[in-house]
């Protein structure tokens, strides 16, 4: 059989694929082992399930804790209770009656009554203080928007005393620059002169201050001379309105704040205005040291008047929280309150004292019905006991020594402290050998120094 060359050529490019392609991996199939078959006459022995058994407990489902809206759920069965038996014979058992949570529904289910809810907690708010109807003392608070704060941490101070009254006001955006906002020696004295129950004044102001002065058509820079002068005689038009109408005035210093340049141009503020302030013979209170760190440098926390520590300026680093506004009046109310006891306008307040009642003159025998009194008159009427010996008196020490400042140092007319330790003659020279030159010291036997080895 003769194949033509198309057949044969075919032929050859098949066997030439067959054997240049890869052959497959083998793979597992199952009954493949790579242990060797044992025979089953050689197995162990397994025991045989028992079919007999007495009891096959029966699978149980889990309750079903969800269920879809077009099944039906399946009602749960309540078993009865077991009621215990009556301890009375000859007599009928009473049912039991239905627990306060719970009452008797239908198909012999337990409804649950719904308990009302609890009330919310709500914190209990300090009691209101006393309505101030006509309090004798009325302090107005003047001055920008720290001033604000200051009037509201001075009226907490006398929130519980009922003769003294607080009256804000202050302007947020005011100054003594500024005139067109407020001028305010024209404005404190329309004030005063409508209301002349005002006795006291406070005043606080200069954050919006650092600002150029207008006057006469020129401008001043802020803080150079010009501009200190004309704000200098700004705040004594202030304080003549005060003066005038004889009210003690009290001028509150502003606090350091979070930005570091206008913190320096408000500690020049601060003395600016005390110079003012103490020249024309009214109380100035300075209030930067209780809101600055040990480096005299802005804090924004700090302690409160209760000595915890607490936030004392708000976010923006130039205002009071309450606690800084309570802390701020503190500075001030101190002032505020020695004024007041100058004057007579504060009272004291009166302790009290737990007063006897006075003996009548009937009571000066003892009645029969008073058993320590016939007590003490029989014991009157016993011979007194022999005195014991003498006992030495101890010197009566005083109940407080001299006042004696803490960093003054006592020093002798030599030059030498009174309370200091004689210094010992350094004749072998150890001291000077050893601190100035830096020579060791001679080791000593013994000591922790002494590198020499035992003898033998």
């Amino acid at each position: 059989m003769a194949f033509a060359p198309k057949q044969i050529a075919v032929f050859v490019l098949l066997a030439l694929v067959s054997f240049l392609t890869p052959a497959q991996e083998a793979r597992a199939q199952w009954g493949d082992s790579y242990e060797v078959q044992r025979d089953p006459y050689y197995a162990p022995r397994r025991r045989a399930a028992r079919e007999d058994r007495r009891y096959a407990p029966q699978q149980q489902e889990a309750p079903r804790q969800f269920y879809w809206p077009w099944e039906e759920r399946p009602q749960q069965q309540v078993q009865p209770q077991r009621q215990a038996p009556s301890r009375t014979f000859g007599r009928p058992s009473h049912p039991r009656a239905p627990s306060i949570g719970s009452r008797g529904g239908q198909d012999g289910q337990t409804v649950r009554r719904r308990t009302p809810a609890a009330a919310p907690s709500v914190a209990r708010q300090a009691p209101p203080a006393p309505a101030k109807t006509s309090p004798n003392v009325q302090v107005a608070v003047f001055g920008d928007s720290l001033a604000s704060y200051l009037a509201k941490g001075l009226d907490d101070a006398f929130r519980e005393n009922a003769d003294v009254a607080v009256v804000d006001r202050s302007r947020g955006d005011s100054g003594i620059v500024r005139k067109d906002v407020v001028d305010w020696p024209k404005a404190a004295e329309d004030y005063l002169k409508a209301n002349p129950k005002v006795a006291y004044a406070l005043f606080m102001i200069g954050v919006n201050d650092r600002q150029a002065i207008r006057e006469g058509g020129e401008s001043f820079e802020p803080l150079t001379d010009k501009w200190r002068e004309v704000y200098a005689a700004r705040i004594d038009a202030v304080i003549k309105v005060f003066t005038d109408h004889k009210i003690p005035l009290v001028w509150v210093g502003v606090p350091p704040v979070r930005f570091e340049m206008l913190t320096k141009d408000l500690a020049s503020i601060n003395d600016l205005a005390r110079e003012r302030v103490q020249k024309a013979g009214q109380t100035y209170v300075d209030i930067w040291p209780g809101f600055v760190d040990d480096r005299n440098r802005y804090t924004a926390t700090g302690p409160d008047l209760d000595g915890q520590r607490a936030t004392l300026r708000t976010s923006d680093g130039i205002h009071f929280t309450f606690p800084g506004a309570r802390k701020a009046a503190h500075f001030a109310d101190i002032e505020l309150k020695r004024l007041m006891g100058a004057n007579g306008t504060l009272q004291p307040e009166q302790p009290t004292v737990a007063t006897v009642p006075s003996a009548t003159p009937g009571d000066a025998g003892p009645s029969l019905d008073d058993s320590s009194a016939i007590d003490r008159k029989i014991t009157a009427m016993l011979p007194s006991l022999p005195e014991p010996p003498g006992i030495p008196s101890l010197p009566v020490k005083p109940a407080a020594g001299p006042v004696v400042p803490l960093g003054r140092n006592e020093i002798s007319p030599g030059g030498v402290l009174a309370s200091g330790r004689p210094r010992e003659g350094d004749a072998a020279g150890t001291v000077e050998r050893t601190l100035q030159r830096g020579a060791a010291p001679v080791p000593q036997p013994g000591r922790a120094d002494d590198f020499k080895w035992p003898p033998g």
